[in-house]
């Protein structure tokens, strides 16, 4: 097969019904060989079976969460005031939303997961390059969640335990009793996980309203400690409207953004399971931008109130939380982190790398012996000194990751919306030498695409606390601007590449 496909379709090993939704053809053997396995097969038609609420719960659980917290009142801990600091995520999750609802519509229609859909536009093979730069930010994802999780338990167990638990001696910077409760949120994650994607999407269910409660809960507490909920809203910006505002923006959005661009490449492995196109696109329209921006606006407010209360912003609510007295607004408060840590690590950052890492070698990597892998390089990773500060956090950790899956999701998208029309071949998604094999399983000009991008996304950004300096100084300019800069020039040079190589095709055949 040359390294350019045309984009017809063969319908013979497979079906489309009426509603658009596709499958392997009744009767045909499934794809089989060494890129395919049980968990990465097409999700037959009667399986797809998520529903609007499905998807809006599943937002739901996963943006109410403590990261989602800290994105927000990280925000007001750098200078914002409230509305600065809503606006700015309002504004990211209605961008992100749309590349989420155009890599989405693969999944309903195909029953695919990310790595078998990225196969079309990088190759078979190929495709194993995005999906390993996925799954390694999950395991950074999974191992940052990881840490608030157990940081939850050694808080709030420590107010209730005493001395004993909170003062233990340290070791590796922190207490023993520290790194325990680290252990035990990841057990109790790895122990969900094994389970299946049923038991998670039922998690999701009742997870969602339990958490959104407890953050109100915390809202009650934090504006009845400050005298109403005056104080709250009245802390002023230090950045003003002007000059100095602005100068933060541009990297605070591309943080904000880069938050969800990891969903926004894998959010087939979860729409796949999606019982029709409007199951998905509403259920993420209703779920995503709003749910975001509601729980920023209650975390930035419960963060202004703990400067009026304390003096200064307690950005982590672990820590604000314990500062009560009260056993009962503790326990409480411990539950409502871990469900709420717990819904969103294990939705995000253990699903999709799971299916990455079983991408690698089907016939040797299972679902759940990915998830167990991701866990593992999550520790490795040593999540807690990215999450040390809330201005590595957001502007470095956040604005890398956003630039570097941009050109992912530009890809992507160019691919299965302008040149296939949304058209794909299922059985070719799982076989050497077909239309997706390109050159030895590699599309070279989606490779370059992403090189390219990349570079010019990130190139210049800073890596501190990582490390020291810029990588290419030059391209600074660009730094604040890295998902967007990374997705269009992704996006228009995958186009360049693929067009090029199509007429090159045709002069040959003529």
């Amino acid at each position: 097969m040359t390294d350019t496909a045309p984009w017809g379709i063969s319908p013979s090993a497979q079906v489309t019904l009426a509603d658009g939704r596709v499958e392997i053809a009744p009767g045909t053997p499934p794809p089989s060989g060494p890129y395919a396995n049980v968990d990465l097969l097409p999700v037959p038609v009667t399986g797809r079976t998520w529903t609007t609420y499905n998807f809006s719960a599943l937002w739901v659980g996963m943006a109410h969460n403590t990261a989602s917290w800290t994105l927000a009142s990280g925000l007001i801990a750098v200078g914002m005031d409230w509305k600065q600091a809503v606006f700015t995520i309002a504004l990211a999750n209605l961008i992100v939303l749309v590349p989420m609802l155009l890599t989405g519509h693969a999944g309903p229609k195909y029953g695919i997961p990310f790595p078998v859909f990225a196969r079309a536009s990088f190759g078979v093979r190929g495709a194993n390059l995005p999906a390993v730069v996925r799954a390694l930010v999950a395991c950074g994802w999974f191992g940052i969640q990881t840490w608030i999780g157990g940081e939850a338990i050694y808080f709030l167990a420590g107010k209730l335990i005493g001395d004993s638990w909170s003062k233990a001696a340290e070791f590796g910077g922190h207490a023993w009793t520290m790194w325990l409760s680290f252990a035990i949120f990841w057990v109790i994650q790895v122990a969900v996980i094994y389970r299946g994607m049923e038991t998670i999407r039922r998690f999701e269910n009742w997870a969602a309203p339990f958490v959104l409660v407890g953050a109100f809960v915390m809202l009650g507490w934090m504006s009845s400690k400050a005298g109403g909920f005056g104080p709250l809203f009245d802390q002023p910006s230090k950045l003003g409207w002007g000059a100095d505002f602005w100068k933060l923006f541009a990297p605070s959005l591309m943080g904000m953004i880069g938050f969800w661009s990891t969903l926004s490449l894998n959010i087939p492995d979860f729409t796949r399971y999606g019982k029709s196109q409007q199951a998905q696109t509403r259920g993420q329209a209703l779920g995503l931008p709003t749910t975001m921006t509601l729980f920023a606006f209650l975390s930035v407010l419960v963060t202004s109130g703990s400067q009026a209360v304390y003096g200064e912003p307690v950005w982590d609510p672990v820590q604000l939380a314990a500062k009560t007295d009260n056993v009962v607004g503790l326990l409480y408060a411990l539950v409502t982190v871990l469900v709420a840590t717990l819904s969103v690590n294990i939705a995000a950052n253990l699903v999709s790398p799971a299916f990455d890492f079983s991408n690698i070698a089907p016939r040797k990597i299972s679902f759940r012996t990915g998830a167990l892998v991701t866990a593992v390089l999550a520790v490795v990773i040593c999540p807690w000194k990215l999450y040390s500060d809330p201005q590595g956090y957001i502007f470095t950790w956040l604005g890398l990751v956003g630039g570097l899956l941009g050109t992912v999701a530009g890809i992507l998208v160019a691919d299965y919306w302008v040149l296939r029309r949304s058209r794909l071949d299922l059985v070719d998604l799982y076989r050497t030498g077909g239309r997706y094999w390109y050159a030895a399983g590699w599309n070279w000009r989606a490779v370059v695409a992403f090189v390219a991008g990349g570079v010019l996304a990130i190139g210049g950004a800073d890596f501190h606390p990582l490390i020291d300096g810029r990588p290419i100084p030059a391209l600074k300019p660009l730094a604040d601007y890295g998902w967007a800069v990374g997705l269009g020039t992704s996006m228009v040079l995958y186009l360049l590449l693929m067009s090029a190589g199509s007429r090159t095709r045709e002069r040959t055949v003529a």
